[in-house]
């Protein structure tokens, strides 16, 4: 139920807004001082809203509206009688066609209360240039004119005549208006209106809202304005009674219309020569009674058009219209020119001659008549009446046998009006002199220039011949001119020359009784780029190389030399590479390529004129061999094994990792000894020790072996070389064997007494104080010398496995005056000890220690050996 009422209710809405326009349109109405007015004039309208439209808000505006540009300026009062005007002024319509609209604002729209539409335009202007014209066809007197200006408004247009005498002064007789056709500036009048041979008068009439006017008065007698029809035009046919036409002369005749066959008229011809595209000539007058004409002084054998028209004559009248065209050719006339000849003549046997003849239409003058073929004959000595020609042709040429004493023959041309003047062609001899330094020039692809230098004495003329050269037969298609101006060094050949073609061009000079001989030269207008390029063959081919070669191409005649060749080549990748070679190149190396890869080849040759490809070659290079691979592979791996040693050689041989793996040891025989000095006071050097020194020396000898100083009286000596630090032992006689075993204490079997000798420094210093002994503490034993006072053999040395560094740091090599030699005693060969196997410490002759043999030792007399 709800929902009805809420229905009902839009319903009743809407009703009330479609309902609502149309009781608005009845409140108000506008008026207009004049719904026409002149274009640009001022126009005022009002617009009064009715009393009886209470629904209205006292206080409503009325807005104006020309067509969609408001206009709110209006003036608005309410009247005594209770309605409401508004009144507006427009200064200026400029439309010639415009809507006012009176509206009131309603809500937020305008609703239009009144509508008037408003009008500008002129007045008609006079209308002028009425004429007229008696249409015999039709019979009717057309009459028309110009209306003038358009007025923006609705015109009507009237013809307006009367019937009178004399020059229209008194009007006898109206006639009735004539009006036109909408927007049609003519009107016809029935020749039931009209009296012939009477004077009548005319005028036009144009009438709108805004006023009227009138054309001039146009008196007039409707015969006076005949217009004819045009004749009709006839090629006169040959007759007997009728001469043929001279040469460029043609004959005509026409018809006149027939309703006009009892007016006497006068006709104009004008022609034309085809094609079109020249003036017309005007021929006339000509009197209509002969009804026929022969038009000469036209170009013989030209087809013309011609067209007819007539009028009234004498009387007053209009020409007719053109007839339709006619077209006619003109009479012939005999060929006027002369004949330009030339020949080839060879000889068929020792009686007959072939013959060929050339010949050439030179005009006269501009009207040379048309030929249309040419006659060659020749007649026979003593021989009379007609002799059959030796060609009758429409070519320029003639090809025909004579006997060999014939030397002349006669030419004409002919047509249908008759023949030329004859000309006489006489077989000369070749024997007059040669032309000289025949030379040829191309001006561009369709002309060739040649030149020759004239011979003496000077010739009448030449006879120059050129046509496709080697390998078109000799002759063929072959053009030639005859130059009359024997002064003349040269001339342009313009007629059938073609680019890229080789032409043969012959020059004779002509004399008054005889010709040279033919001079010959080959040219052309312009050559052409190669025709083939040379096919590429593979001739050895390796893993990244490819050798190829051609064969060059033979110069060619018209074409152009070669400059330059241009090779490409292509991976089966898509890259390109190319190189130039000179044009002397006929084989080529391909460099760098890839082994066992596709490639494509071809070659490029160019000229000036431009180039040409060969086809394409497709090649692979070779793949490579079991023996290689594994000379890679075996070089690839040495190279390998180098870098790993050279790495790993690097790496144990720097500072910070030497130490950690082996000793540095000094090679002694390049260590300095001369910067060593005696580890001793000097007073210790007669035996007394102190205390601190064999510790020290316990302390840095690698091996812990039994140790005791013994004195080495002489060993200061300023003569003996410097030395390194020295043990000597002597060897106790033990009843167990010299040497202990090396797992239980740690320590060698050495002998109880070890004296003990450590030189360092400069050997001349006077005195080194005890702490300096300190700082050689790093110094390790390198080697042990070993005596026995009971042994009277050769000392022995034990060579011990120090881990530590010989010298505390580096020395340098010693000097060549450093290394001092000396010779031991040889009474008793060494005898070795026999060292333990478990033992660091190895033991052997004395002198098989490098170290020592440079070892002098003085003050034990048991060592002498040693």
């Amino acid at each position: 139920m709800v929902v009805g009422l809420g229905t009902w209710s839009l319903a009743r809405a809407a009703l009330i807004i479609l309902l609502l326009p149309r009781s608005l349109e009845e409140c108000g109405r506008i008026s207009v001082s004049a719904p026409i007015v002149h274009l640009g004039d001022a126009i005022t309208a009002s617009c009064i809203i009715n009393k009886t439209c209470s629904h209205l808000d006292p206080e409503s505006q009325i807005v104006w509206k020309l067509g969609t540009e408001l206009h709110p300026g209006g003036r608005q009062q309410r009247l005594p009688d209770g309605t409401q005007e508004s009144t507006i002024t427009l200064p200026h319509l400029n439309d010639s066609r415009a809507l006012l609209s009176c509206c009131l604002r309603w809500g937020n729209s305008l609703q239009i209360l009144d509508q008037a539409e408003l009008q500008a335009g002129y007045p008609p202007a006079t209308p002028h240039n009425l004429s007229c014209l008696m249409n015999l066809t039709i019979e009717s007197l057309i009459c028309q004119w110009e209306p003038g200006p358009d007025t923006h408004l609705p015109t009507n247009f009237t013809l307006k005549s009367f019937k009178s005498r004399g020059n229209c002064q008194d009007q006898e007789e109206a006639i009735p208006d004539c009006v036109p056709e909408d927007g049609q500036s003519r009107c016809s009048i029935p020749r039931k209106h009209l009296r012939l041979y009477q004077s009548m008068g005319l005028w036009v009439q144009a009438e709108n809202v805004l006023g009227t006017s009138v054309s001039p008065p146009l008196c007039l007698d409707p015969m006076d304005v005949v217009k004819l029809e045009p004749p009709t035009l006839w090629a006169l046919d040959p007759s007997p009674e009728v001469a043929p036409p001279q040469p460029g002369c043609l004959q005509l005749h026409w018809e006149s219309w027939k309703p006009t066959l009892y007016i006497d008229q006068k006709c104009e011809l004008r022609h034309q020569p085809q094609p079109g595209g020249a003036a017309w000539t005007l021929v006339g007058p000509l009197p209509s009674k002969t009804l026929q004409h022969e038009l000469c002084g036209l170009l013989p054998s030209t087809a013309y058009s011609l067209q007819m028209r007539c009028t009234r004559w004498p009387l007053p009248g209009h020409w007719s219209d053109w007839s339709p065209s006619l077209e006619l050719t003109s009479a012939q006339q005999a060929p006027n020119v002369r004949l330009d000849t030339w020949w080839r003549q060879r000889q068929l046997d020792r009686r007959t001659v072939d013959m060929q003849l050339f010949w050439k239409p030179m005009p006269v003058e501009e009207d040379s008549g048309q030929i249309q073929g040419y006659l060659v004959s020749w007649r026979p000595s003593g021989q009379a009446g007609a002799v059959p020609p030796l060609c009758n042709t429409t070519e320029l040429n003639c090809t025909f046998h004579l006997p060999s004493e014939v030397r002349e023959v006669v030419l004409v041309a002919y047509n249908t009006a008759g023949t030329s003047r004859p000309t006489s062609v006489v077989f000369l001899e070749s024997t007059g002199p040669p032309l000289g330094r025949l030379h040829t020039m191309a001006r561009d692809p369709h002309n060739l220039w040649v030149g020759w230098e004239p011979p003496s004495p000077r010739p009448r003329g030449y006879v120059i011949e050129w046509g496709p050269g080697p390998p078109s037969p000799s002759g063929s298609h072959m053009t030639w001119k005859m130059e009359h101006n024997g002064s003349i060094a040269g001339t342009l050949l313009q007629e059938n020359i073609r680019p890229f073609q080789l032409y043969e061009i012959t020059v004779t000079a002509l004399y008054q009784d005889t010709v040279g001989p033919s001079q010959r030269i080959y040219a052309y207008s312009q050559e052409t780029a190669p025709s083939y390029t040379p096919e590429l063959h593979l001739k050895h081919i390796g893993k990244t190389w490819a050798q190829l070669e051609w064969v060059p191409p033979t110069p060619e005649l018209g074409r152009s030399p070669l400059t330059h060749y241009t090779i490409f080549w292509t991976n089966a990748q898509g890259q390109s590479f190319s190189t130039i070679l000179n044009a002397s190149s006929h084989e080529f190396v391909l460099p760098g390529l890839e082994p066992a890869s596709l490639y494509h080849v071809h070659l490029m040759a160019a000229s000036q004129v431009g180039a040409t490809n060969s086809t394409s070659l497709t090649l692979m290079t070779l793949a490579p061999g079991e023996f290689e691979l594994r000379i890679f592979l075996g070089l690839f791996g040495l190279l390998l094994s180098l870098i790993c040693l050279c790495g790993a050689t690097r790496f144990c041989c720097r500072p910070s990792r030497k130490n950690s793996l082996w000793p540095s040891v000094p090679d002694p025989a390049h260590s300095s000894l001369g910067s060593w000095v005696p580890s001793i006071p000097a007073e210790l050097r007669q035996g007394q020790w102190l205390g601190q020194t064999s510790e020290m020396n316990r302390a840095l000898t690698p091996c812990p072996c039994l140790q005791e100083i013994f004195q080495l009286p002489s060993l200061w000596d300023t003569n003996m070389p410097p030395i390194t630090k020295i043990t000597v032992l002597e060897e106790e006689e033990k009843k167990p064997g010299p040497w202990e075993s090396h797992e239980s204490s740690g320590t060698c079997g050495l002998p109880a007494l070890v004296q003990d000798y450590v030189l360092q420094g400069d050997p001349r210093a006077s005195t080194i104080q005890p702490q300096a002994q300190s700082g050689n503490s790093d110094q390790v034993l390198y080697g042990q010398v070993m005596g026995s006072p009971s042994r009277s053999g050769p000392a022995d040395y034990i060579r011990c496995d120090s881990t530590q560094p010989l010298l505390g740091g580096l020395t340098p090599s010693p000097k060549s005056y450093e290394n001092l030699w000396f010779q031991t005693s040889p009474q008793r060969t060494p005898e070795p000890l026999g060292p333990n196997q478990e033992d660091d410490c190895v033991f052997g002759p004395l002198l098989d220690f490098p170290l020592l043999q440079g070892l002098q030792v003085h003050g034990v007399e048991g060592l002498g050996g040693f």
